[in-house]
């Protein structure tokens, strides 16, 4: 898998998702939930598409917060499957009451 152009990630339209140069290039968002429930249902569900993928985030949870970086390590930068976490992310979020 090759890593994304510049341009091929400007075009994914994530406005919430910050770039980073890091690792080859990485994406990272945090994300605040009504309670610790809401937060770690978030992530079992992301947990569970991540694994059928076999595309693993980094992530950190404390309380109702979540800080997810992604990045593919094998590719050294991002790719495709970065993207589609992401979304997954962000839909996923939304149903669990992201602030």
């Amino acid at each position: 898998m090759q890593p994304l152009t510049t341009d091929q990630i400007a075009s994914a339209a994530l406005p919430d998702w910050s770039y980073s140069s890091e690792r080859g290039g990485c994406l990272s968002r945090n994300f605040v939930f009504a309670d610790f429930v809401q937060a770690f249902g978030f992530m079992t569900q992301l947990a569970l598409h991540a694994e059928k993928m076999n595309h693993h985030p980094e992530w950190s949870n404390v309380y109702n917060r979540v800080n997810i970086v992604l990045t593919t390590h094998d590719a050294g930068g991002l790719t495709e499957r970065d993207i589609t976490l992401a979304r997954l992310a962000d839909g996923l979020a939304q149903q669990f009451g992201h602030d």
